[in-house]
């Protein structure tokens, strides 16, 4: 990860929404290691690479297979 764990969540709450492989359906705030099991450590760098760069409150970004994943800033 480029980014510590502390400091992503001292500067960002993530919510993820949709449907998971298993059939599950979320809708809830996770932590770094919950965004880690869900996406994936390359995924997540390069989402919060468009977090930090954008000017914005809240990040939205979408993966293909339906997971929403926003990032909100502190």
């Amino acid at each position: 990860m480029k980014r510590s764990s502390k400091y992503i969540n001292a500067n960002y709450r993530i919510k993820v929404y949709g449907v998971l492989e298993n059939g599950e359906k979320i809708n809830s705030l996770v932590g770094v290691s919950g965004i880690i099991a869900i996406i994936g450590v390359d995924f997540l760098n390069k989402f919060l690479d468009r977090a930090e760069n954008s000017m914005q409150d809240s990040t939205t970004c979408k993966l293909r297979r339906g997971i929403k994943v926003t990032f909100y800033a502190k």
